[in-house]
């Protein structure tokens, strides 16, 4: 495992970009609904999270409703991301922390904070950790973080930039840093649609990979398997 240099992370990008085409960023989210929303992500797959998402805004057209709504109807509009009776509390304790905090739910204050504020008031929220606050900071208020969600976390994984059992939390901490600022948003989208469609959890697809020169999994595991 070799720490990726500057070089190196551009070389990905730029490959990345070549094989999926111009980076079209999506829209952004307000910041209560990119948390709501990121929560929601999490042990799911994007389909059934937006659906979830979209759900529980047509059923609770205002944070305050979801927030004063019985739990087990916030577990009910959202039953299709999975897991949704935790993820409901969750929500709830959320919203109620942050009410509690800002005498209503909304964090549009949070826009005249530095990053690092942003951050630190985002994982003091109940149940909300790094990936979820940079989810925050580069989605919704356009800043230059890096979350590592599960794609991220495999491809970098194998491609040797963290450690073997690296934790997603420490890969955040561990690659934010390395990943030029201008180019953390993009990065971060190439390579999840390269987990998604390329270096998949069970069967990586390595014959039509444009990385392989530069995969530690590739040099090792991969070739060792199909020599045999």
């Amino acid at each position: 495992m070799t720490e990726a240099d500057r070089e190196t992370i551009e070389e990905v990008r730029r490959r990345l970009r070549a094989r999926q085409g111009p980076f079209v960023p999506g829209k952004a989210l307000p910041v209560v609904d990119q948390v709501v929303a990121t929560v929601l992500s999490q042990a799911t797959s994007d389909r059934n999270s937006e659906r979830a998402f979209a759900t529980l805004k047509t059923r609770f057209p205002s944070w305050e409703q979801a927030a004063d709504a019985p739990v087990d109807e916030v577990a009910d509009a959202i039953r299709c991301g999975g897991i949704a009776d935790q993820k409901a509390r969750r929500i709830q304790h959320i919203l109620a922390v942050i009410e509690e905090r800002e005498g209503r739910i909304d964090l549009g204050r949070l826009d005249g904070l530095d990053d690092q504020a942003v951050e630190s008031y985002l994982t003091s929220l109940p149940g909300v950790g790094p990936k979820t606050a940079a989810c925050v900071l580069v989605f919704s208020m356009g800043r230059p973080a890096f979350p590592v969600d599960t794609h991220v976390h495999r491809v970098t994984g194998r491609l040797g930039w963290i450690p073997p059992g690296t934790t997603a939390e420490k890969a955040h901490r561990l690659l934010a840093p390395r990943v030029p600022p201008e180019i953390r948003h993009e990065l971060h989208i190439a390579l999840i649609v390269h987990g998604r469609t390329i270096c998949q959890s069970r069967r990586p697809r390595c014959d039509t990979c444009p990385l392989t020169d530069l995969c530690d999994y590739y040099a090792t595991t991969y070739t060792a398997t199909a020599e045999h």
